[in-house]
């Protein structure tokens, strides 16, 4: 499969309840989400409100969206799915918020940091009693086929821990295919999270939903791709740690540190480049950022997770061409009216 190039793909679509006629909410909502996502029937638990966001990003291939809502519950009954067909599979990623998921063949419980995929198109019924956070992926059949997924009849769990999505956990995410679902998960919060720019590499989520859910065989032409999606989140998620090793990462996503190697190096770099290159780019906003400004240029370099003033220096001025205190004096004479 051939990598798509990183771009944006347009304005996140965002649509709200609140501000809404209290009486419409549910109706609306549920127009919305027919149109923009999967056609549902939704319902209170209790007398409360309906309080809900929802963030959409539609790429050529993959659609992305980020969900927030008050305690309720959600169905997809056969009439819809005739009526409505998407011809997807959906993959659900619990953030917030206990859920159960009744399906034909059961019921399960999801806590956070749990995927859930489906085919959206078998009826099923979603239940959230404390409220929800989650981010979703629509996949065409025909594009889960194509990276070696088989379309699912029973519904399936993976963890992916919490910590792939803030990057502020201190429990490091396990490793093999959760780690690979972790960095989806991240991927997708960056493109239609609260603070989602619209901006995924469509590539690198085909990269790993493959890794995710397709079998070994049918996965091997994309887990390099994986691979390095998935270690460049570790990196973000554990970039201000000085300890921060080419063989932590490696174990984290299941890989030797020869063959982590051999990945950043197809991509024309090396895992101590690639970290250090992160690094003084972080460095270089807080640099920046007014709100560092009575913070020590070695203060903001150990921040960033370099183990030493002198190495931050070095490092700086070997990829930026200057040393961060001349850095930090050129961006004031800029802000200077």
């Amino acid at each position: 499969m051939t990598r798509a190039t990183l771009a944006s793909h347009g304005a996140v679509d965002r649509f709200s309840t609140r501000g809404l006629p209290t009486v419409r909410r549910i109706e609306l909502w549920e127009e919305h989400n027919a149109d923009a996502l999967v056609a549902l029937q939704c319902r209170m638990l209790d007398e409360e409100t309906l309080e809900a966001s929802e963030a959409n990003l539609q790429l050529d291939r993959l659609h992305l969206a980020h969900v927030e809502a008050n305690p309720h519950a959600v169905e997809r009954t056969a009439g819809m799915v005739r009526s409505r067909p998407t011809g997807s599979v959906a993959l659900y990623f619990t953030l917030v918020g206990e859920a159960f998921f009744c399906h034909d063949d059961g019921v399960r419980m999801l806590r956070p940091g749990q995927l859930l995929v489906c085919d959206a198109d078998r009826p099923f019924l979603r239940g959230f009693s404390q409220g929800l956070e989650e981010l979703a992926i629509k996949i065409p059949h025909d594009v889960f086929r194509a990276v070696g997924g088989t379309v699912p009849r029973t519904a399936q769990m993976i963890d992916f821990g919490t910590s792939g999505t803030s990057g502020t956990s201190g429990t490091r995410p396990p490793s093999g295919i959760s780690s690979y679902a972790a960095a989806l998960a991240a991927l997708v919060a960056r493109a239609v999270g609260p603070k989602g720019d619209g901006v995924a590499d469509e590539g690198a989520a085909l990269d790993l939903v493959a890794a995710v859910v397709a079998q070994p065989a049918a996965a091997g032409a994309q887990t390099a791709g994986a691979h390095f999606a998935a270690a460049a989140q570790y990196v973000r998620q554990w970039l201000r740690d000085p300890t921060l090793s080419a063989r932590r990462i490696a174990d984290a996503i299941g890989l030797s540190e020869r063959q982590l190697s051999r990945v950043f190096a197809e991509r024309g770099t090396s895992v101590p480049r690639f970290v250090a290159r992160r690094r003084v780019e972080m460095a270089g906003r807080m640099l920046r950022m007014p709100s560092y400004e009575q913070q020590t240029v070695e203060a903001i370099g150990l921040r960033c997770g370099f183990s030493s003033a002198a190495q931050f220096s070095r490092v700086f001025r070997e990829q930026a061409g200057m040393s961060p205190s001349e850095a930090r004096r050129h961006m004031g004479l800029l802000r200077r009216p």
